[in-house]
């Protein structure tokens, strides 16, 4: 007699697939709350900055590096080409004002100034010809002069005594004639003489001024030229160290080559690069501060270069309360540059969170500071040290400042003590 088997209701099949069913009831469940509640995640707190809210003083600045640079340099170029003869100092040399430093020889040079030499003593003796013919033809004038006034008194006692004897009939009209003639004529010829001998003096001065400046001219071209063979010698324009130097025997140099330069190490200045992104914003008179050997110094900026290179542009600042001791030439200074005046504010410290944020919100610590929740805030200005905050935080607030790369999207922390 055949048993009959009971029908089982769950087989290990169907068991499966409720379970499968089930399981993904569960996963759209808990998506669809996911994406309708905050989305959680725990935090260590060892593994993030947790910064108050504070009000305080702010002033907002920017750190910038500065290179600590002689007061003054000076460039020393070849006013004159020529070959390195002679190298009197080496580089790092402490140098005096018109002290030589190297000799260059330019035989061109020389030879012209040989040549303006002669033709300046040729020029001389052409003078001093033209002046001796000129004092000869002077002397033949007055001499001249001298006969015809004689000539002239002469003429006219005859005159007077023939005027006096034809009156009294003592001699004819014939000889009183001739006599007065002779008279005028003499009176015409001292005339005549005194005109010559001026315009020759005139024209004698034209002359010897003329030849006198064309001896000036040539005489300033001569002193002109040993100046030019003179900077054959280089030498040091002011008191300071000689740096760079770019001359060794045998070489050639151009006209204007750089050879060198003086540093004025009396005092120093520092030389900062800013980015262009400040440079509607820097002038001169702002204060920068820097910490050396545990002590503050001030600098102020005397001159700003706007020529921007690879997105930078430099200022000078000179030390205000005197130059630190032991700083040397090339040293690098992180320099805190002030931007505006201090005034009170709410502040946050600074941190890795505004790369993630910009500032536009950022986890607030619950007043048990067993979790944090995004807030929108608003940030300010900036300095080395703090966010300047305008909206959204007030002091004795907690915030998260640290990074927040490895958050993603999350809303709400859970801090792990």
């Amino acid at each position: 007699m055949d048993i009959p088997l009971e029908k089982k209701r769950f087989t290990t099949k169907k068991i499966a697939i409720i379970l499968g069913v089930a399981m993904l009831a569960i996963l759209i469940l808990f998506v669809i709350f996911s994406s309708t509640g905050n989305s959680k995640l725990n935090v260590e707190n060892e593994r993030i900055t947790i910064s108050t809210v504070q009000a305080g003083n702010f002033q907002e600045n920017i750190p910038v590096n500065g290179v600590v640079l002689p007061i003054k340099t000076i460039y020393l170029d070849a006013i004159e080409g020529g070959r390195v003869e002679e190298r009197f100092v080496e580089d790092g040399a402490m140098m005096k004002k018109g002290e030589p430093i190297i000799r260059l020889s330019n035989t061109d040079l020389e030879l012209s100034l040989v040549n303006q030499e002669t033709q300046v003593y040729n020029l001389l003796t052409q003078i001093q010809r033209t002046q001796n013919a000129s004092r000869q033809n002077t002397i033949n004038r007055l001499n001249q002069l001298t006969d015809v006034k004689n000539s002239l008194k002469e003429a006219k006692r005859k005159y007077e005594l023939n005027s006096k004897l034809y009156e009294k009939g003592a001699i004819g009209r014939q000889d009183f004639e001739e006599s007065e003639n002779n008279y005028d004529y003499q009176k015409e010829r001292l005339e005549l003489t005194q005109r010559v001998l001026d315009q020759d003096s005139v024209s004698s001065k034209q002359e010897t001024n003329q030849a006198h400046e064309s001896y000036q001219r040539t005489r300033k071209a001569l002193e002109l030229m040993r100046r030019k063979v003179g900077d054959l010698v280089v030498k040091a324009p002011v008191d300071g160290q000689l740096t760079a130097l770019d001359a060794e025997i045998g070489q050639s140099k151009s006209k204007g080559e750089r050879l060198g330069q003086i540093d004025v190490i009396s005092s120093y200045k520092v030389q900062a690069e800013i980015d262009e992104h400040y440079i509607s914003r820097i002038f001169n008179g702002q204060i920068g501060s820097f910490a050396f050997n545990g002590k503050e110094y001030q600098l102020e900026i005397k001159k700003v270069y706007t020529q921007v290179s690879n997105g930078r542009f430099r200022v000078d600042m000179h030390f205000l309360d005197g130059v630190p001791e032991n700083i040397r030439r090339g040293q690098s200074l992180q320099i805190k540059l002030a931007l505006s005046q201090e005034k009170e504010a709410i502040l946050v410290s600074k941190g890795g969170f505004f790369q993630q944020t910009g500032g536009n919100w950022i986890f607030k610590v619950s007043e048990d500071g067993e979790s944090a929740y995004k807030s929108s805030i608003k940030l300010g200005s900036q300095n080395t040290e703090f966010y300047e905050v305008l909206e959204g935080l007030e002091p004795g607030e907690k915030v998260i400042t640290s990074s927040y790369s490895n958050f993603g999207d999350i809303d709400e922390l859970v801090i792990n003590k």
